[in-house]
């Protein structure tokens, strides 16, 4: 039981796109392909930090209620 050669790799691969049909296979590729690109999107992303979120300013008046959101900060 050595290694394949091309001839069963080409008999594989014949056989998985008879039981599977080429647009299965295609469909698969592509989501195969963006699962990769959006990884890698991530990746640059947190690489190169988060863009702080623009600062408005709101007057408020005496008495009024405001509703915030904390976020914890991390050192990642």
């Amino acid at each position: 039981m050595g290694s394949f050669s091309i001839w069963h790799w080409l008999i594989v691969l014949v056989i998985v796109a008879l039981v599977f049909g080429t647009k299965k296979l295609r469909n698969i590729g592509e989501d195969l392909g963006n699962a990769v690109k959006g990884f890698k999107k991530g990746m640059n992303d947190a690489e190169g930090g988060a863009q702080p979120e623009a600062v408005t300013q709101k007057q408020v008046n005496v008495g009024e209620t405001i509703d915030v959101q904390a976020k914890e900060k991390t050192d990642a």
